[in-house]
């Protein structure tokens, strides 16, 4: 078995949640989730699971309100917070492994994972690649045999440019094959939906993606080919097989979460904290998440500043690997 393993970033158990606070201190009066995407996609639904995990579980008293700001797979959002939003009490962005990986190469500027304030993950997304129904794309082994034969024989598309989340996905992919990433063909989307919609218009053969995605895509004529988790997932994806099952050791775990601006008080930070620890204690919740294909994470504090840092880390070296960054 050829085998690519990315370092194991993310911890086996759920980090303390803070303790309780004033249930009214630091409540914000019009609360807002920012997805740094289009509509659709993971940001998109990483925001939509906060504001009806929070409007059902009766957590805000007014209701949660998401909007999008595209751009730079979440470049433009986060120096949108670090530069001028700074103090926003009640603005949440989402964030991903995407966002920590581009921090990684440098794509956000010059602000780097120290510029915002890490709230709370949400949970554990897992990288996938996906076809049409009607693909001659089979198994991940055809996929292989064809990249193999010709890596510009198949259009690739996915969120965010080259040394991205999205191209990384085939990219270690192509390397555990033997074939020289840099031969791939490539197409470079913003995210949310749109690489889904040139897969169903045949504009690409295949697409990398998310476990949650291919959910929220289950209206679409798709095929997920691999997962990359350590494991099957439960639910609807079950019967979709690891990358290790077909003999390419791959993993890509995608932490989910929210940031805020680096100038928000302590005591606003703690309320959403306390906040999202009543949101994730409930079952029901926990069962919300899984039945979306997310894994229930649960990190904040300290606990998430060092997974944060762990991962950018990781990246940056991985990043090296490919010739992405200077060592």
């Amino acid at each position: 078995m050829k085998t690519v393993t990315l370092s194991k970033f993310l911890p086996l158990a759920c980090a303390l949640m803070l303790g309780s606070v004033n249930a009214q201190a630091g409540e914000p009066s019009r609360p807002e989730c920012i997805a740094p995407s289009k509509p659709g996609g993971g940001f998109d639904m990483t925001c939509k699971l906060a504001q009806a995990g929070l409007k059902d579980h009766h957590l805000l008293d007014s209701p949660m309100r998401v909007t999008y700001m595209p751009g730079g797979i979440g470049a433009v959002a986060y120096n949108a917070i670090a530069a001028n939003r700074r103090d926003e009490s009640g603005t949440l962005i989402a964030f991903s492994g995407a966002s920590l990986l581009n921090l990684a190469l440098g794509k956000y500027g010059r602000y780097d994972e120290n510029s915002v304030q890490w709230l709370t993950t949400i949970g554990t997304d897992y990288g996938t690649l996906a076809v049409r129904e009607d693909s001659p794309f089979k198994t991940l082994d055809d996929v292989i045999q064809a990249l193999k034969k010709d890596p510009k024989s198949i259009t690739v598309g996915g969120g965010g440019s080259i040394g991205g989340q999205g191209w990384a996905k085939i990219a270690l992919l192509a390397k555990a094959a033997g074939v020289d990433p840099r031969e791939l063909r490539y197409a470079a989307f913003e995210g949310g939906a749109e690489h889904y919609m040139a897969l169903m218009g045949k504009h690409v053969d295949l697409v990398t993606g998310s476990a949650s995605e291919i959910r929220a895509q289950r209206g679409n004529k798709i095929r997920a080919l691999v997962v990359y988790s350590e494991e099957r997932l439960p639910g609807e994806l079950a019967s979709v097989p690891t990358a290790k099952e077909q003999g390419y050791d791959i993993q890509w775990p995608l932490i989910r979460g929210y940031y805020m601006g680096p100038e928000v008080k302590q005591e606003d930070l703690d309320w959403w904290k306390a906040a999202f620890a009543k949101l994730q204690s409930s079952e029901e919740f926990q069962q919300y998440l899984q039945d979306r294909d997310v894994l229930p994470l649960n990190v904040t504090g300290q606990a998430l500043n060092d997974l944060v840092k762990k991962q950018v880390e990781d990246y940056r070296k991985l990043g090296e690997e490919f010739g992405l960054v200077a060592e």
